[in-house]
C-alpha cells in the first residue's frame, strides 16, 4: 500500500471547531489514512490523547505506521464508529472533549479494486469496509429479491431508475462482478448520465452493506452521553442523506422549547443538550476544491455539548 487513502478535507476547519481544550481526549472516529489525525494529535498538547477507530484494518494497518510518532499518546480501535461507547468503555474512556466523524468511503477503498467498490473495476462485489462481517455487496445483489432491491436503491441512492435497475438485475442473477453490474445497470438506464447512476446504485449497496446510516444515528446518539460539557462533536459528510440526518440531530438536541400544539397551552421548556456552531454547513473553498475535488461535495456541521 503507498499514499494516502485521501487528502482530508475541510482540514483547518475542522481542528478549528474540534479542538477546545488542547490536553483533552478527542476521537476520530473514521480513521481513514489519518490525516485529520496526525494534524489533531500535531495541535494537542502533552497530556492530550486521541482514539482514533476504523472498520477497515488496511486503515488501522496505513495509520498506525504514519502516526507512529505519536504512539504514546494515540490509541487505535478497528472497530465501527457505532461502537463508540463500548469501545471506549473498554479503554476506560468515560468522557471526551471532541467527535469527529469524516463519513464516506476513502480514495484508497474505491481505487483498490480488490475491495469492490467501484464500478470502474471488474472484481468480485464486495464493498465492506469490515471484512471480518458476513454480508458483502455480492449478498445484496443476488440475494435481496427484487422488490428489497428496488427499496435500496431508492432508499439509500435517491435513483429515480430503482425499479428497473432492480428489475434488470434479477432477471441478470446471479452478478458476480462489479463489471458486470455496471453493465447491467447501463442495460437498465442506457448511457446518458450513467455515471451519476451507477455513483447513486453502487452508493446505495455500499450504504447497506455497512449500515452506515444507522451506524451514524447511533453514534450521534451515544455523542450526547460521551462528550463533556464545551466539547464538541463534528461532523463531514459527503452526500445528503448523511448531512440531512446531522442536521435534524443537531436540531433536535439544540431545542429549548417543545410546542404544545396547541394555542392555550404553553411550550414545554426543555434544556437543550447541544449549541449548534454552523448555522448553515462549512462549505470547502474554491481553492481547496482545486486541490482536492472530493471536498467539491463536502458539507461540515459542529455542535458544542452544553452544561445541561
Amino acid at each position: 500500500m503507498s499514499g494516502e487513502y485521501h487528502t482530508p478535507v475541510l482540514l483547518d476547519e475542522a481542528l478549528r471547531y474540534l479542538i477546545s481544550d488542547v490536553n483533552g481526549v478527542y476521537v476520530d472516529g473514521t480513521l481513514g489514512g489519518g490525516g485529520h489525525a496526525e494534524a489533531i494529535c500535531n495541535q494537542l498538547g502533552s497530556e492530550g490523547r486521541l482514539v482514533c477507530f476504523d472498520a477497515d484494518e488496511d486503515a488501522i494497518r496505513f495509520a498506525s505506521e504514519r502516526l507512529k510518532e505519536f504512539a504514546s499518546r494515540i490509541t487505535l480501535v478497528h472497530s465501527n464508529f457505532k461502537n463508540l461507547k463500548s469501545e471506549l468503555t473498554t479503554l476506560g474512556v468515560t468522557s471526551i472533549d471532541g467527535l469527529l466523524l469524516d463519513l464516506g468511503i476513502s480514495s484508497f477503498q474505491i481505487d483498490e479494486e480488490a475491495r469492490g467498490f467501484s464500478f470502474r473495476g471488474d472484481e468480485k462485489i464486495d464493498m465492506r469496509m469490515d471484512r471480518r462481517q458476513a454480508v458483502s455487496g455480492w449478498d445484496v445483489v443476488n440475494t435481496y429479491d427484487e422488490t428489497q432491491l428496488a427499496d435500496v436503491l431508492w432508499k439509500y441512492g435517491e435513483e429515480r431508475y430503482s425499479r428497473r435497475i432492480a428489475k434488470k438485475i434479477e432477471s441478470a442473477k446471479p452478478v458476480e462482478t462489479t463489471g458486470q453490474l455496471a453493465e447491467i445497470v447501463e442495460a437498465a438506464v442506457g448511457k446518458q448520465f450513467l455515471t451519476k447512476t451507477l455513483a447513486r446504485v453502487f452508493q446505495a449497496i455500499r450504504i447497506e452493506v455497512n449500515d452506515e446510516l444507522r451506524s451514524l444515528e447511533q453514534a450521534l446518539a451515544d455523542s450526547l452521553e460521551l462528550v463533556a460539557p464545551g466539547g464538541r462533536t463534528v461532523v463531514i459528510s459527503y452526500h445528503s442523506l448523511e448531512d440531512r440526518i446531522v442536521k435534524k440531530f443537531f436540531k433536535a438536541a439544540s431545542l429549548s422549547s417543545i410546542p404544545s400544539g396547541h394555542k392555550y397551552i404553553p411550550d414545554a421548556v426543555i434544556s437543550p443538550k447541544l449549541k449548534t456552531l454552523t448555522k448553515s454547513p462549512v462549505l470547502a473553498t474554491k481553492e481547496e476544491i482545486e486541490r482536492n475535488p472530493r471536498a467539491r461535495s463536502a458539507k461540515m456541521r459542529a455542535a458544542e455539548r452544553t452544561l445541561s
